[in-house]
């Protein structure tokens, strides 16, 4: 993770809290980061086609907009008697995540905070809500926040997956470990890191790939395949630093094994990663990703393999 410049939060202007935006001036305050506050909204009544929007049109949407500056201003002023440096945009977009992935890119910020909650499934089935839009869309590192408390010092969970194909895991779990490893040092916070495996279904994987014999009995396959997440696990947690006994790798299903070990180790941050299948796809957030933010008693960071914002040519094919 490069050095943190600039914070973009997002500020939901019908909230009576801005759990995102405590979230982003706290980083802020540990960081230096200049820190921008951001409205996207859109009003349908207020928008004409583009042979019939009059200027009474344009001056209603330029009022509103204005009206969220102020609205934007009063919660920049104490922050900026902390000795932070804020400023406050509104724009009009539609749909909302295109607006703020755009204005992230436009200010180079490095990081994004929104608040989230709880969403129905079939909401996330068909990719109507915003956050679910805006991981694909995002970048940069997408800091989704719950509406809990939280500490002055905060413990991460960086969840990785050493064992999946294409080099992908490689890059990726680096990306995730390396974001980690960068926030825990700026902000005096813990890093933990998490890898689970599910024997009743790597297994299948396992011996189609060859790495196991299929003549072993099931109870050899598996001690086999634990060995061989163990090698990996220890590989790349080793070459990060991570401490022994920061390490967990568990025997289960990630989406129900990783909530239950942020219950236990009282997480406040889950750091995962989104993937791509190749340069033509957007990118998408796993499916274990999604069911595990619904269970997850936490804020969720979504980091992005590095290439994904046009630093490097993407490769040609990720798991």
């Amino acid at each position: 993770m490069q050095k943190l410049t600039r914070i973009l939060s997002v500020v939901d202007p019908a909230a009576a809290v801005q759990p995102a935006l405590h979230r982003a001036a706290w980083l802020a305050t540990r960081t230096g980061a200049k820190l921008d506050l951001l409205i996207c909204h859109y009003d349908e009544y207020l928008v004409g086609d583009r042979l019939f929007d009059s200027h009474s049109l344009h001056d209603a949407r330029q009022a509103v907009l204005d009206g969220f500056v102020q609205t934007l201003e009063l919660l920049a002023a104490p922050l900026r008697h902390r000795g932070l440096d804020v400023t406050a945009t509104a724009i009009w977009n539609h749909p909302e995540y295109e607006g703020i992935a755009r204005h992230a890119e436009q200010t180079g910020a490095g990081i994004v905070f929104k608040g989230t909650e709880h969403h129905s499934a079939l909401a996330r089935a068909l990719l109507r809500n915003a956050d679910w839009a805006l991981i694909r869309a995002c970048h940069v590192p997408l800091w989704l926040v719950k509406p809990i408390a939280f500490p002055e010092k905060p413990l991460f969970i960086a969840a990785i997956d050493p064992m999946n194909e294409h080099d992908k895991p490689a890059a990726l779990d680096d990306e995730i470990l390396c974001v980690g490893n960068s926030l825990a040092s700026l902000t005096g916070a813990e890093l933990q890191v998490f890898h689970s495996y599910d024997p009743r279904t790597a297994a299948a994987t396992a011996m189609a790939n060859a790495y196991i014999p299929v003549s072993l009995p099931l109870a050899e396959i598996e001690r086999e395949m634990r060995l061989q997440h163990e090698i990996r696990f220890r590989e790349i947690t080793g070459f990060h630093r991570i401490p022994r006994d920061k390490r967990h790798l568990v025997r289960g299903l990630a989406y129900q094994e990783l909530p239950a070990l942020a219950k236990k180790l009282d997480a406040s941050v889950v750091i995962m990663g989104a993937v791509a299948r190749n340069r033509l796809e957007r990118l998408f957030i796993g499916a274990t990703a999604e069911r595990a933010l619904e269970h997850l008693p936490c804020d969720l960071l979504i980091v992005k393999p590095d290439w994904a914002s046009g630093s490097r040519s993407a490769p040609r094919e990720v798991a």
